[in-house]
């Protein structure tokens, strides 16, 4: 039986706060003087992206959930709707209590929460935002858990540094982040800076057959869907400019009948534990609740239809559902 790829996670294992601070006029410069709330007729900015590659082009096809794979860029949100939530991002509280490193990302804001960050709260609960979403990655999606709304990546160079032009050579190029698997079926990156002026940010895809290819980077208000869970990739740097700011957001599949095959490794240490085993818990329970009601209504219609009991059937059923528990005892682990 086909398995999904192992997920290799940061070597940090525990919630740790960056030790390098981020330059004071990355936090003065997001301050806005009026905070607003999410409104898809205003905020959102979506055209659909110029082409979407297939499971089947990088030799994946059957494999995941939906025969998609990744987008090219695509506009996603207004200008006027990156500054909102680089307010939020920025803000005092959430730098204070949000801020996360680890191996993988020196600078990251994490679990902001609807309290803390209502704007992209909303923007990500939008029903015209997941509606886009789910349209260019092929099957129906809604976020993976509030605390994966959202994960911000910041790089900053020093305000001190001198900038240098870098020649990008194929051979030579340089990764943001190394070759991985996601923890979550689906991402949505969503670039929060202004990329004039970088040079590379493309998402390299590796093939079974060690064959790359490459989705552009994108500029700022544009988003890529990609189904990381499946698809071994990594984030080539971008050189140029001042800061790189981009919002990772994860996405499971909406229906609890598709297989969901999230893992924790990725996220167990750089997130706060308590939230993330509740609420991972809580829709893992939720799933199998709704597939018993499922299973339970077919077979009341069964009875009523007076069709002989189908003994594989429940014991596949059974099965399945045993796998899916262990794999939530596998995921909830004590950290030392």
């Amino acid at each position: 039986m086909w398995k999904p790829p192992t997920v290799i996670g940061p070597a940090t294992k525990k919630a740790t706060r960056p030790s390098n601070k981020l330059p004071q006029s990355l936090i003065d410069g997001a301050k806005i003087a009026k905070k607003d709330i999410f409104d898809p007729e205003k905020h959102l900015n979506f055209q659909p992206p110029a082409s979407v590659y297939t499971m089947e082009q990088i030799g994946l096809k059957g494999h995941g959930i939906s025969p998609h794979a990744a987008t090219e860029p695509f506009p996603l949100f207004t200008e006027e709707a990156i500054r909102q939530m680089r307010a939020e991002i920025f803000d005092e509280k959430v730098l204070a209590e949000c801020q996360y490193s680890s191996t993988f990302n020196k600078n990251m804001v994490r679990g902001m929460g609807p309290a803390r960050a209502p704007f992209t709260y909303d923007a990500w609960k939008s029903p015209e935002v997941l509606e886009k979403i789910s349209q260019v990655a092929g099957i129906d999606l809604v976020p993976s858990i509030d605390f994966e709304i959202a994960n911000i990546n910041i790089t900053f160079r020093d305000e001190n540094e001198v900038e240098q032009t870098v020649n990008l050579m194929p051979s030579k190029e340089l990764s943001a982040v190394s070759w991985h698997y996601d923890s979550f079926p689906f991402v949505c990156v969503t670039m929060l800076s202004d990329c004039t002026g970088m040079v590379g940010g493309e998402t390299a895809m590796r093939t079974p057959k060690g064959d790359i290819m490459k989705v552009r980077g994108p500029a700022m208000g544009t988003a890529v869907v990609m189904q990381g869970r499946y698809i071994e990739h990594q984030a080539l740097k971008a050189l140029g400019g001042r800061e790189r700011i981009s919002m990772v957001t994860c996405f499971r599949p909406k229906s609890p009948l598709v297989k969901d095959e999230t893992v924790l490794v990725g996220v167990r240490g750089i997130s706060d534990l308590s939230e993330l085993y509740t609420q991972y818990t809580e829709y893992r329970l939720e799933i199998l609740e709704e597939r018993i009601r499922h299973q339970l209504k077919k077979e009341r219609e069964r009875e009523v239809a007076k069709k002989p009991f189908n003994i594989a059937e429940i014991k596949r059923f059974l099965t399945n559902q045993k796998l899916f528990i262990e794999s939530v005892l596998t995921e909830i682990q004590e950290v030392d």
